[in-house]
């Protein structure tokens, strides 16, 4: 209330002062008219006295007089004439230029109620660091994170049952594959190539706990030999089993793959990441510039980064930043086509990055149910069957209700399994 108190005082004295200045008569010349009416009086009284000294007859005296006033009444109705087209004129300019102030500042006052924030108070920026400070450290550990993530998985997966779009199960073989799997790798714990499989297809299976515990063993059998790839395949995967949120324990992953690679940009981008939950984008923003100019266009964190870091600059305070990299966007079916001619190593990097890309931002931004439906269709080319079949139940409750939206996810499901990126 203070606020448009303090406002309605300030434009009232604005208002008060223009007034004055409109309204204040101005000094101005005499105007032509009334210049010679005096010459005329001035012209009759020379007359008189020209008679008095007998220098002029009565009659002479008289035709002067007689012209003179014929003159005097021409300028005075010249005179009344245009002092009224005067008197119009600042008139008319006084109003319009009154209603131009009062227009002005009911259009100011509109922008503001639709664009200002009257009762935010004042956010100085030591404040705001401080309260982003707490916001930092008060972060939820790995477990407490990992617990509710899980909890919101449940529940998406319980509501999606209800829904009738069950999330589809495990192929049964596989799991007795993965059964085999960890029986190797505990007989044979000092087998990285065993861990390494185990922490790809325990995340696969979605037990991100049992994934990213087996990568820190890996990277705990390497020892010296462990690369700061390693350490932010780590970070990556704790991640994710804490639903997206960059916990103290992940951040200690990438601190160490950048310490080993300044340039690591998977590494930049999930730290920037965490600057951005911890209301730091000026921090964020030079991160995430940094992954852009040291990741490759096809990355997969590449597209994510593009869609946000115009705004991430805009907050750091950079007005005319420009973004290194384009943003990418999903695969179109000419590229899965022009793909197929490719040698198999190359035509797989190139396709799942595009496809990863493509995931990465409807997971953050969302998309159109074309987008969803390319990603589920790509996936099913690249024989990801169970990769495909979760997106599309992910979709379907995405879409519920709208049987457009959901045919185009039916017909994506009902791509052929393909092998593009099978060895020949």
């Amino acid at each position: 209330m203070l606020f448009w108190i303090i406002c309605a005082t300030l434009v009232a004295t604005i208002a008060f002062a223009l007034a004055l200045t409109l309204l204040r008569p101005r000094g101005q010349a005499l105007p032509a008219g009334a210049q010679d009416l005096q010459v005329y009086r001035a012209q009759l009284a020379e007359v008189e006295k020209d008679l008095a000294r007998g220098v002029l007859s009565p009659e002479e005296a008289a035709r002067s007089r007689v012209e003179i006033s014929r003159r005097l009444l021409e300028a005075g109705r010249a005179l009344q004439a245009a002092g009224t087209s005067a008197a119009e004129a600042p008139r008319r300019g006084t109003v319009a230029a009154a209603a131009l102030v009062v227009a002005a500042l009911a259009g100011a006052f509109a922008i503001y109620d639709r664009l200002g924030a009257a009762g935010l108070p004042d956010a100085p920026l030591a404040g705001r660091l401080a309260e982003a400070e707490t916001l930092y450290q008060a972060r939820p550990d790995q477990a407490a994170a990992e617990a509710t993530a899980t909890a919101e998985r449940k529940a998406a997966e319980a509501q999606a049952a209800a829904a009738g779009n069950p999330v589809p199960q495990p192929d049964p073989k596989f799991l007795e594959l993965m059964e085999r799997l960890r029986q190797a790798v505990a007989s044979r714990p000092n087998d990285p190539q065993g861990l390494a499989l185990l922490s790809e297809n325990e995340m696969a299976l979605g037990n991100f706990r049992a994934g990213w515990e087996a990568q820190r063993r890996l990277i705990a059998l390497k020892g010296d030999r462990a690369e700061a790839a390693d350490y932010t395949r780590l970070g990556e995967l704790m991640t994710i089993a804490a639903g997206g949120l960059v916990t103290a324990d992940a951040e200690a992953a990438f601190a160490k793959a950048l310490d080993m690679n300044p340039k690591d940009g998977l590494a930049l981008f999930y730290v920037g990441l965490m600057m951005g939950q911890n209301d730091r984008p000026d921090r964020a923003f030079r991160l995430w510039d940094a992954s852009l100019r040291a990741s490759p266009p096809e990355a997969p964190w590449v597209a994510e980064i593009a869609q946000g870091i115009e705004t991430l600059a805009w907050l750091a305070g950079e007005q005319d930043y420009t973004p290194p990299l384009p943003v990418p966007a999903g695969p179109s079916a000419e590229q899965m086509q022009a793909a197929e001619g490719m040698a198999p190593a190359d035509r797989l990097a190139m396709i799942r990055g595009m496809v990863e890309n493509l995931n990465a931002r409807l997971a953050n931004e969302g998309g159109s149910a074309e987008d969803w439906a390319k990603l589920i269709s790509s996936l099913r080319v690249l024989g990801e069957a169970d990769r495909a079949a979760a997106i599309a139940t992910e979709a379907r409750t995405k879409f519920t209700g709208r049987a457009g939206d959901l045919a185009k996810i039916e017909a994506a499901t009902q791509v052929p399994l393909g092998t593009i990126g099978a060895a020949p």
